[in-house]
């Protein structure tokens, strides 16, 4: 009875201090009230100076559905595609991405990256091989000087829109969306491929096409930063507890 209170005691803590963690990053405010996407209606606490303020309580527990599968992703060593492409999340996407050696979307979403990953896994082999060659020199053997000038535009072309995604060697298991309106292209082809989705989303998205909505600020690097440092952290968690099972 006793180690059940104290767990209880223990749990009422670690919620008491996510919560706080949060607030301090300003996850707690939304958008207007005439912003408002109807389905984000229950997780509003209320309004201040016309801003509508997000219960950070059910919050947390969105977050904590979110992180539990991160966690469980980690564990089965599945790929994890990050997409962010406003300023505000750029750095954010990049840096979770790169701690966990996944791909990743920071520009434009190109149509068919995933409903047509054979046709972008056709570019992203060019790519490769424009860049191998340059680097061992055979373009410059192979081309005239404008020829090759128009093969580096090409080059460019092709890492502007693809860099971030040259580790995908297959269609990711699940996508990480950081605002999910303004990211909805992508969120449209994992519902076409029946990919699950974690994604961060403010009060004017709806929540009902998200399968790990985490409802909080979407718009400033901190909180951004907060939410993709919390999914990066138990995805981590996850690859420690998948190895200690196979010991």
């Amino acid at each position: 009875m006793k180690a059940k209170e104290t767990e209880k005691k223990d749990n009422l803590k670690a919620n008491a201090g996510n919560i706080d963690r949060m607030f301090a990053v300003g996850a707690h405010f939304g958008y207007s009230k005439s912003r408002r996407h109807p389905s984000i209606k229950p997780y509003i606490f209320g309004a201040k100076n016309w801003v509508e303020i997000i219960d950070l309580e059910k919050t947390d527990d969105l977050l904590k559905g979110a992180t539990e599968f991160a966690k469980k992703l980690g564990a089965e060593g599945k790929k994890i595609l990050f997409v962010g492409s406003k300023d505000e999340a750029k750095q954010a996407i990049e840096e979770g991405a790169g701690a966990l050696d996944m791909p990743y979307v920071t520009g434009r979403w190109i149509g068919g990256t995933i409903t047509n990953f054979s046709e972008i896994k056709k570019r992203l082999n060019k790519m490769e091989d424009l860049s191998s060659k340059k680097d061992k020199g055979e373009l410059a053997q192979k081309y005239t000087k404008k020829e090759q000038v128009m093969l580096d535009r090409e080059m460019d072309n092709l890492k502007t829109n693809f860099l971030g995604i040259g580790l995908m060697t297959e269609i990711p298991h699940t996508l990480f969306v950081v605002d999910t309106k303004k990211e909805m292209t992508s969120v449209k082809e994992a519902r076409q491929k029946r990919i699950p989705v974690i994604g961060l989303l403010n009060s004017d998205s709806n929540l009902s096409e998200i399968d790990y909505p985490i409802v909080a600020n979407d718009a400033t690097r901190a909180s951004i930063k907060f939410f993709v440092d919390e999914i990066v952290k138990a995805y981590k968690e996850g690859v420690k507890e998948g190895l200690k099972s196979k010991e």
